[in-house]
């Protein structure tokens, strides 16, 4: 196991589009809830991953852009310390590993994207959006509930000051906000970024991205985010907010066979 700050993020420094979570995860609002694991090399890991124990379902980070030798062998040698039940993002092929252990359910190819261009999210028109904090978790559970019931939200990052919403009629109809942030490592990740179902295609959903984006470039330089890659409508808008695609991976749900 490694927990030198400083040799996981010159890791992560490698591809820090590919990596945004994982080195927001360093922050130490996030560092508590993490068990990284490396292939060790001397100084410099030749691969890492990351369990995040921070959610009810634990999530695996296996990602790599380069070889995949290393990163085969590492999963090989840590795969039997998982726990039973977790949810993973896999480089493709890796789930070959994975799978050996652990019945695999598919939940998609997604696309990582960054934002390469600040100056499409500056241009943005952003009106009568606000930030949404504690004061609003039960309308915003409630929201999250009927419009987007698989998120992954956990309200203490309503403490951020991450999040922007829309309103009609003084209810919340659009949200977009972070699933980490760190000021002290300067990166970003979007998340629950959702519209109620009745109002898509407005562009209320933009609105709030834009929103959120512009109040986050004042303290990061690196803004990242998962997208399903057969969501043609989100990702036509990350695009037209500057936003550009720099690899895929593979959700899995994961169970242990032994469990069965």
């Amino acid at each position: 196991m490694v927990r030198d700050k400083q040799q996981i993020e010159r890791y992560l420094r490698d591809d820090t589009p590919l990596h945004v979570y994982e080195l927001g995860d360093l922050d130490d609002f996030f560092w508590p809830h993490t068990l990284w694991y490396g292939l060790d090399r001397g100084s410099h890991p030749a691969a890492l991953v990351l369990l995040y124990t921070g959610m009810e379902l634990p999530a695996l980070m296996a990602l790599t852009s380069g070889d995949q030798t290393s990163m085969e062998e590492l999963l090989s040698e840590v795969i039997h310390l998982l726990p039973d039940r977790c949810y993973c993002h896999l480089t493709p092929g890796l789930e070959q590993v994975v799978q050996s252990v652990f019945r695999l359910e598919s939940h998609g190819r997604h696309v990582k994207m960054t934002l390469t261009d600040p100056d499409q999210v500056n241009s943005e028109a952003v009106k009568n959006a606000e930030r949404l904090g504690r004061e609003d978790e039960v309308e915003l559970v409630a929201f999250y509930r009927e419009c987007y019931p698989d998120n992954w939200f956990d309200p203490r990052m309503l403490d951020t000051g991450k999040y922007f919403g829309l309103r009609r009629d003084s209810c919340i109809v659009s949200v977009a906000g972070i699933h980490v942030y760190s000021p002290a490592y300067r990166v970003a990740a979007l998340g629950n970024i959702t519209t109620w179902p009745a109002l898509r295609g407005q562009g209320l959903a933009r609105t709030v991205t834009a929103s959120l984006c512009r109040d986050l470039l004042e303290t990061v330089d690196c803004i990242g985010l998962n997208v399903k890659a057969d969501n043609a409508p989100a990702i036509r808008c990350y695009e037209r907010l500057g936003f550009t695609a720099i690899g895929d991976y593979e959700e899995f749900m994961a169970l242990k066979k032994a469990c069965l």
